[in-house]
């Protein structure tokens, strides 16, 4: 069910993480939080193939890593516009709930200039190359976005 990011916490079991998502075509960006809700990891990066693996392959994440939530990052426009991006994401969330059955709780987190900032962070401050930058931006970039999230609720 989608819902608003300060309703989230509450409908969470006890000790149960939240999963961010950074939705991309190709990749799913994937990060973890903690169970106290105030520290998100990053976990991996999904290559999408079509939704049906790519939803069983989420699946399997939720249930490895304890999730009860999800949060998937919302590209908003510059100007707080929604477009095709944010068309898509909301169409990903809808088909985890209806076409997959993925009976978890999802808000949105505003998620402009999330690649961006990691991107700079990784070649200013990691001296990454472009090649393993590619390898680990979408995982990075979700755990910027579940880290957004997790200190607007201030758990």
């Amino acid at each position: 069910m989608i819902v608003t990011l300060d309703t989230l916490p509450g409908l969470l079991a006890p000790g149960r993480r939240l999963l961010g998502l950074d939705v991309g075509e190709k990749t799913l960006g994937l990060a973890i939080s903690d169970s106290a809700l105030r520290v998100a990891s990053p976990l991996e990066t999904l290559r999408r193939i079509k939704f049906t693996k790519d939803a069983e392959a989420l699946r399997r994440v939720v249930e490895d890593r304890q999730a009860g939530g999800l949060i998937l990052g919302l590209p908003v426009n510059m100007d707080g516009s929604e477009g095709r991006a944010c068309e898509s994401v909301r169409q990903f969330a809808a088909n985890l709930e209806q076409i997959a059955k993925i009976d978890l709780p999802m808000a949105f987190w505003d998620e402009r200039l999330s690649t961006a900032a990691i991107q700079r962070l990784l070649i200013d401050e990691a001296d990454m190359t472009r090649k393993r930058r590619g390898q680990v931006v979408d995982k990075m970039a979700a755990a910027y976005i579940l880290q957004g999230a997790l200190d607007a609720l201030g758990t």
